[in-house]
């Protein structure tokens, strides 16, 4: 595109305000005319809900980062009870917190300010700490108490069947994101699943299990391969974006719609701060997709894409 062209395009940058009767879909709509990442998330909510709409769309979503012990597992519930992912891509951890969760405990809330803290006697009063949210040791204990009373079906299903099976074990009057999966028949693919506390507490009391993670891989690719259009929202980066980016590299098409909340930088080559435009060079993400890069905090950005997709839903 020349300067001229570029110029033509170019519009008023909205000051805009916020009275009593602004809702939240009104303030996104001011806030797509304005700049830097606030006009990127606004587009993004655009993104997602032109995915929502397009009815031959499969929803991709990656979630990494410590997203459910900050709070964010009722949000994520939300969006699959919502109809608003179709494939959940998740790390080990956010599903092992999530099932803890489900057990009945808690994570636990500390002081923002962390000057006066000590992490050794943390340690020694059995304390875990996640930046400013706490998890004590008994919480373990918890989950290993009900891995340890499981009866596996089968030892050598995908991880992906077992986490459905999980899921179904999981009493109904919580909002587990395993459970609502299993529900709701939305597969989860956790790539890493070895990488977890939970994977760590099935692998001690049950050692003959061989979950088969190439029977995951294999399914992801036809569902890529046979989705007529590809959306996805990655929060985070990390392993499930990979696991979703590589299945669509090797498929006929790219994600038409792309969405990436991370606060990692592009500069180190990192997969969590690649630019969505980077992807299109590896034929990941569509030349012509619709895409947006939010560099913002998911606990920020996550619950205000979600009552922006309320709001018009």
């Amino acid at each position: 595109m020349g300067n001229k062209d570029f110029k033509e395009q170019l519009k008023n940058v909205e000051q805009f305000k916020i009275t009593k009767d602004t809702d939240i879909k009104a303030l996104f709509e001011s806030l797509k005319n304005t700049g830097f990442n606030a006009k990127r998330l606004a587009l993004a909510c655009e993104i997602y809900k032109q995915m929502i709409e397009d009815k031959e769309c499969v929803k991709f979503f990656g979630l990494a980062g410590a997203l459910v012990p900050a709070g964010m597992q009722g949000i994520i519930y939300d969006y699959i009870k919502e109809g608003f992912i179709d494939i959940l891509v998740s790390t080990g951890a956010n599903l092992t917190h999530d099932l803890a969760e489900a057990l009945g405990y808690h994570h636990l809330q500390g002081d923002i300010e962390l000057n006066d803290i000590d992490d050794v006697e943390l340690r020694a009063e059995e304390m875990n700490r996640i930046y400013d949210v706490y998890m004590p040791n008994k919480v373990y204990e918890g989950i290993e108490d009900f891995v340890s009373k499981l009866s596996i079906p089968d030892y050598e299903m995908s991880v992906s069947s077992f986490l459905r099976f999980l899921g179904q074990q999981i009493p109904g009057e919580r909002n587990s994101i395993l459970r609502i999966c299993a529900e709701k028949d939305i597969p989860i693919f956790c790539p890493a699943f070895t990488d977890s506390g939970l994977a760590l507490q099935l692998g001690f009391h049950h050692q003959k299990m061989n979950l088969n993670h190439f029977k995951d891989m294999l399914e992801m690719v036809n569902i890529a391969w046979d989705a007529k259009s590809a959306g996805i929202c990655i929060v985070g980066g990390g392993v499930p974006k990979n696991f979703i980016m590589q299945s669509l590299q090797f498929c006929p098409n790219s994600a038409t719609y792309a969405i990436q909340i991370t606060m990692d930088r592009p500069e180190p080559g990192g997969l969590s701060g690649a630019t969505l435009r980077e992807a299109m060079s590896w034929g990941k993400v569509n030349e012509n997709a619709k895409y947006s890069t939010v560099i913002a905090d998911a606990t920020i950005a996550l619950p205000l894409i979600f009552w922006y997709l309320k709001k018009i839903y």
